[in-house]
């Protein structure tokens, strides 16, 4: 889907296509509590390792072309994000 999105708007990864990170956003959430608290630590978790883009992740962003180019550097966002989220989890468990 994200490929053909992006062939029809002629932009690899044009900001007005945003199932990729629905996509991702939806996964970091499925390891989120049910706390609003929670889920806008994973919100902003996400939406920093978008920006950020820290290796691996960058890579996959400037050299993968197409789809799964698209797809795949907001699922690895995803996946740095719920890592952090559950070691915030952790954590804060063993404070209290």
């Amino acid at each position: 889907m994200a490929r053909f999105l992006a062939a029809a708007a002629a932009v690899h990864d044009h900001p007005g296509i945003v199932f990729d990170e629905m996509v991702a956003m939806w996964a970091v959430l499925a390891v989120t509590p049910r706390l609003v608290v929670w889920q806008a630590v994973a919100f902003l978790l996400f939406r920093a390792m978008d920006i950020w883009k820290p290796w691996p992740i960058r890579e996959a962003d400037h050299r993968i072309p197409g789809g799964l180019g698209i797809m795949l550097d907001d699922v690895l966002a995803a996946a740095y994000a719920a890592a952090l989220l559950l070691g915030l989890r952790e954590a804060s468990a063993l404070l209290t």
